[in-house]
């Protein structure tokens, strides 16, 4: 086996990255070639982190490596406009939100102004930019600190004066009055061709956000709010256009293979009904990385977390300033190859040294080096079941609520404990446990009867992509059983509460987080739930479990994951 340095190098030669060094890209007087390094999901990871990825070589072969982080994809980016000086930096959405704590302890200013240092000229709107509420959007675009959504982090990293790239959505709207969040488009003249970036987000992104945050605003089909702005483009001359979207979907071709037809998802049937007009289609939200095409048109996503940068080269016709061709690779973001860039370690530098003293306290020590949210065939992971046990944990007190079953979703738990990988000591600190847990969502004891609780766990299959699972992790002490292969609404054959038959008329407590107790994720039975009590937050709990846990001589470890069974 190569050791990691020559795996990473071999790997970026193969995906061209050793072209960096060469020329630009070839001009001629009647066309003008423009480049686009495009980012998504970047969540705040200002630090480079561990990246899975296959070998080109042998794809059954799976390599953890360092990719990411500021320093390099600066660099990275000034290498690029040295090559071509029409260079532009975009993104997809979820550049911040559910970050890591030296970003998020900070309401992630030290992002914004990380991006801002990248001359990034324009994202769309992601879902996590709205995990605050659109309010708290609207002053990382505009700047402030008395609207701030947490006062105790907002302009804690220094002045912040807002986003000097422009956030954009076609389909986010006042409900009121029917205008726009943010703005639909953004032009820009580059090699002497204007062209077009059109904004979407996610249509579900009220189910997938704490809908609170998000009363007032309407959010429409993504492919017909894109459309709707067409003709006003296209009257203003302006023949090159791009879609910049938070919604993507899977490959089951690699991230560095171009042109790939194994596209699915949602963003295949937005991309078919898209005026023709559209040139590319760069995509977010599914953390895939791909190069497909889709009727002909490119579509790409470049992962997440910054380890992949997606670089599209599009020659266009200065006459008629329509693209002539279009090409992309998905760069690995690899912290050997680039030299650190000064000005992003300043903005490290400043971040660390405002939350190194909460983010290195060692919280607890667990009993195995790691637990990870992979998850068996039927949905089940080690981590999950651990967060949930520490919810019951913090509530299962008659004062704090008399829980007897924890449900947790496991898009809220973002990474393994720890986060970067090797942990030989066994020892987790705050930051660790902060990467894993980072909304701050409050616990909510609700009584639900047997029968609501059956209907919530019906609702997971109602998967809104493929390749995403949405299967709650539950408690110890609760197990059921499902056949996937039943109809909708009869998938779950089997409940048990401490080995008793769960009875559908019997009154059940239930311990959620916040973001479930209102119908995040689309789990609408949770709103049903009566005798509502809320509780200390989800990260106050899973710290104090772990330590707890440890205190009593029995550390934390990998549990057999036998709470969830499915009929094969």
């Amino acid at each position: 086996m190569q050791n990691t340095r020559q795996y990473m190098m071999a790997v970026l030669g193969i995906i061209g990255l050793v072209g960096l060094a060469s020329s630009g890209p070839a001009q001629s007087q009647s066309t003008v070639t423009i480049s686009l390094l495009a980012l998504n999901d970047l969540h705040g990871h200002l630090e480079a982190n561990a990246f899975r990825m296959s070998n080109p070589a042998d794809r059954s072969i799976i390599t953890t490596v360092q990719a990411g982080g500021i320093e390099a994809l600066a660099s990275l980016v000034k290498d690029a406009r040295a090559r071509n000086p029409h260079t532009l930096v975009v993104g997809a959405g979820d550049l911040v939100g559910a970050s890591p704590l030296v970003s998020s302890l900070l309401a992630d200013e030290p992002t914004i102004d990380a991006l801002n240092g990248l001359g990034l000229a324009v994202s769309a709107l992601g879902n996590h930019e709205l995990d605050k509420g659109y309010k708290e959007l609207l002053r990382l675009q505009h700047g402030g600190c008395t609207e701030a959504f947490d006062a105790a982090k907002a302009c804690q990293y220094g002045a912040y004066k807002g986003a000097a790239f422009q956030y954009i959505a076609a389909n986010v709207r006042h409900t009121d009055t029917g205008a726009l969040l943010v703005p639909a488009y953004v032009v820009t003249t580059i090699g002497g061709v204007d062209v077009a970036f059109v904004g979407a987000v996610v249509k579900d992104t009220p189910t997938i956000v704490v809908p609170s945050g998000v009363a007032g605003l309407t959010f429409a089909d993504e492919a017909d709010a894109i459309n709707s702005f067409i003709p006003e483009l296209r009257a203003r001359g302006i023949e090159t256009i791009i879609v910049l979207i938070h919604q993507g979907g899977s490959a089951t071709d690699s991230f560095d293979v171009g042109d790939c037809a194994t596209l699915s998802g949602p963003i295949v049937d937005i991309v078919k009904r898209l005026d023709p007009t559209i040139d590319v289609v760069i995509s977010g939200h599914t953390h895939q990385g791909y190069q497909c095409r889709v009727d002909g048109r490119l579509v790409t996503q470049g992962e997440a977390f910054g380890h992949l940068v997606t670089q599209l080269d599009l020659t266009i016709d200065t006459q008629t300033k329509d693209m002539v061709t279009v090409t992309s690779r998905n760069i690995v973001v690899d912290p050997n190859a680039f030299a650190k860039d000064a000005a992003m370690s300043a903005i490290l530098t400043t971040a660390r040294s405002r939350t190194a003293p909460i983010a290195t306290r060692p919280v607890a020590t667990l009993a195995v080096e790691s637990l990870t949210r992979d998850a068996t065939p039927a949905g089940e992971s080690t981590l999950g079941d651990v967060i949930a046990d520490a919810q019951l944990w913090a509530t299962a007190a008659p004062a704090a609520g008399g829980a007897q079953i924890a449900l947790m979703n496991p898009g809220g738990i973002r990474a393994n404990l720890p986060p970067g990988g090797a942990n030989p000591d066994r020892t987790v600190s705050y930051g660790d446990i902060f990467t894993v847990q980072p909304f701050g969502n409050s616990l909510v004891v609700m009584t639900l009867t047997g029968a609501q609780l059956k209907a919530v766990l019906e609702q997971q299959f109602d998967n809104p992509a493929p390749g995403q699972q949405r299967m709650l992790q539950i408690s110890a002490g609760f197990t059921y059983t499902y056949d996937p292969k039943k109809a909708a609404g009869e998938r779950v054959i089997a409940m048990q509460l401490q080995g008793k038959p769960v009875d559908p008329a019997a009154p059940y407590r239930v311990v959620v987080n916040s973001f479930l107790a209102e119908g995040g994720d689309r789990f609408t039975i949770l709103r049903q739930g009566t005798d509502r009590l809320g509780g200390s937050l989800d990260l106050e709990a899973f710290q104090g479990y772990l330590r707890t846990m440890e205190l009593a001589g029995t550390p934390v470890g990998a549990g057999p994951r036998n709470r969830i069974s499915m009929v094969p």
